[in-house]
């Protein structure tokens, strides 16, 4: 049974579970592994010892486009502002 994937690597993403992620290229889910190990034995009941095999072989590669740090401040504000200025724009 052959399966194609997007595998997608960024390790600049906002979040841990975005950093690396394989998607279904038409539906954009993400494959559930051990239900594709199940179809393959007929979704029969018992208890299997399994050998998976895994070939990846890349048919496609499309580089991430550089993005900037997100700013971990709630607003940017200029140094030459004023302090009371700055509570203003912060609150």
């Amino acid at each position: 049974m052959t399966k194609h994937y997007v595998l997608n690597i960024n390790p600049s993403a906002e979040y841990d579970w975005d950093r690396c992620t394989l998607r279904d290229p038409i539906t954009a889910e993400r494959p559930e592994l051990a239900q594709l190990v199940a179809d393959a034995v007929d979704g029969r009941s018992g208890a299997y010892l399994v050998s998976v095999e895994i070939q990846i072989k890349v048919l496609e590669e499309a580089p991430l486009p550089q993005t900037k740090p997100v700013p971990l401040s709630k607003a940017e504000v200029p140094a030459h502002t004023s302090r009371e200025k700055q509570r203003e724009m912060v609150a």
